[in-house]
């Protein structure tokens, strides 16, 4: 059995990005117990963010044109209702970041500069340090959490099973380097952030494997829009893990894509560089699929000035030999953020009692088919506010003691799902594919042993994609180029996964 702690009355935090810090910070007064796996501060997708926060704050701007912006990004699978809430409440989120001290850049007058994102109409992208706008955000927050009484912060540990009561949360069972520990809590929030680490080429820390998405999956939640994985463009081509980010708003200041012989092959695109992610991404694989490799050139656009502009993006440049200045980056897409997860309403609430998720574990549906830059670290900090204040609105009923057998608790690694998602699931897909990484999946999701958990994420993944039959948004199909104009949006639970996936390795064996 697990070490047993009652928390009743406590809301359990899993999750130490900007939506979890968000989250916690709002409960305040309240108690609070926030487990993270790495020290706090560090190794969280919020981190790494380079480009910021959108929101409507610009005098060319307003709220209609931001919506407009996010709606053509989604691809029809927007959230109008969610979206408009979310969208709303930008100004105010940044508001709420700047008195908890976040430092964003300003202009000589002390006006927030705006920054340029693809698909984006105008300028709006509030950024701090530059490109380290997640970095200097999460510093401000991860100070405010440090210093605030009522948030107990637990660090290295890992909650890996969600006990539950008749579909209801009655505990959280979390491996320590003392063993199991069960958390005794009705209330429990998803911040896990994303899916990155389950592909071989991703932007998100080598632990962002879904771990949130499967412990929900696990307690029976139900997930939507698994299939949309929007892979960034322009990650630096290199063998570190997980890949360098080349921020959208390098493009944003003219820079180019080119080939090794210096062709632009977006000229002619709509949109050109700073078309919709999906577009570029797609474009850039075909442009490797037939042999070359692929640069982002901001010789001519940036120059001389690059490492004023982009100081963290010169630095790993230089790191990886290359001088932005003076050469052309090399680039390749790479897995960056899910517009899926967790199916939640907009104060956060899954189909389970007592679970709620916030940030890129949660699918609010703003993103739709394909996420517009920058409103996922907005969607982070609006709904993690939205999240507490749904929680304090809550009284949770009294539940028996949960109790676990924890001596199947295992850790997870998702190194042998890496190569099997990555080339069914990547850029472009296709049934065959599918099916057969299905089938691979399958075994492993059922084993209980260590890729168990990432096998159960990918799986599902997966068997959302073989379920759209059309190409939308971020999920392009080979096989299905058009668009189904009476497709609706994807929602899937574990068990039908896994027996969906059981049918379609009996019909592969015949």
């Amino acid at each position: 059995m697990a070490e047993f702690r009652d928390a009743a009355g406590t809301c359990i935090v899993i999750g130490g990005g900007l939506a979890g810090l968000t989250a916690a910070l709002a409960m305040a007064p309240e108690p609070v117990i926030l487990l993270t796996k790495a020290p706090l501060g560090f190794e969280a997708s919020s981190v790494l963010a380079q480009g910021g926060v959108a929101a409507s704050l610009g005098p060319d701007d307003d709220f209609s044109l931001h919506l407009a912006d996010t709606l053509e990004a989604g691809d029809g699978f927007c959230d109008e209702a969610a979206a408009r809430t979310i969208l709303a409440a930008a100004p105010a989120a940044i508001e709420t970041l700047i008195r908890l001290g976040a430092p964003f850049d300003r202009d000589g007058k002390g006006n927030l500069l705006l920054g340029l994102e693809a698909a984006h109409s105008r300028r709006r992208i509030v950024h701090a340090g530059g490109d380290s706008s997640g970095r200097e955000i999460m510093r401000a927050l991860t100070r405010r959490v440090r210093e605030t009484p009522s948030i107990t912060v637990i660090e290295g540990i890992a909650a890996r099973r969600l006990v539950v009561d008749d579909n209801a949360i009655t505990g959280v069972i979390a491996n320590t380097s003392c063993g199991p520990v069960l958390f005794a809590s009705n209330r429990v929030v998803i911040a896990t952030g994303g899916i990155g680490g389950l592909f071989q080429y991703g932007t998100n820390p080598a632990g962002s494997f879904g771990q949130g998405l499967a412990l929900a999956a696990k307690a029976g939640a139900v997930m939507a829009d698994l299939e949309f994985v929007q892979f960034h463009p322009t990650a630096l081509d290199s063998e570190s893990f997980p890949l360098k980010l080349i921020s959208e708003t390098v493009r944003g200041e003219g820079a180019i894509l080119i080939d090794e012989t210096g062709r632009r092959f977006m000229a002619e695109a709509p949109g050109a560089e700073l078309a919709p992610r999906d577009v570029v991404a797609r474009a850039v694989w075909r442009e490797m699929a037939a042999g070359h490799r692929v640069f982002l050139d901001a010789r001519d656009s940036v120059g001389a000035d690059f490492p004023r502009r982009f100081p963290a993006i010169a630095g790993f440049c230089q790191g990886a030999g290359v001088d932005p200045v003076t050469q052309p980056i090399p680039i390749r897409p790479a897995a960056h953020y899910h517009m899926g997860g967790i199916a939640v309403d907009l104060a956060g609430r899954s189909s389970v009692e007592g679970l709620w998720a916030c940030g890129e574990a949660a699918c609010t549906g703003l993103h739709g088919a394909n996420r517009l830059a920058s409103n996922s670290l907005l969607e982070a900090a609006v709904c993690g506010r939205f999240v507490a204040e749904s929680i304090a609105g809550t009284s949770p009923p009294r539940r028996r003691k949960p109790s676990f057998d924890a001596a199947q608790i295992v850790g997870s690694d998702p190194a042998p799902i890496r190569p099997i998602l990555t080339a069914a699931a990547g850029v472009l897909r296709e049934s065959d594919g599918l099916s057969q990484a299905a089938q691979a999946l399958l075994p492993l999701a059922r084993s209980g042993g260590a890729a168990s958990d990432p096998a159960i994420v990918a799986l599902m993944i997966v068997i959302a994609a073989l379920r759209r039959r059309e190409s939308r948004g971020a999920h392009a199909r080979t096989d299905f180029p058009g668009q189904d104009r009476k497709a609706q949006r994807t929602t899937l639970r574990l068990e039908d996964a896994l027996i969906e996936a059981r049918e379609l390795s009996s019909a592969m064996a015949l």
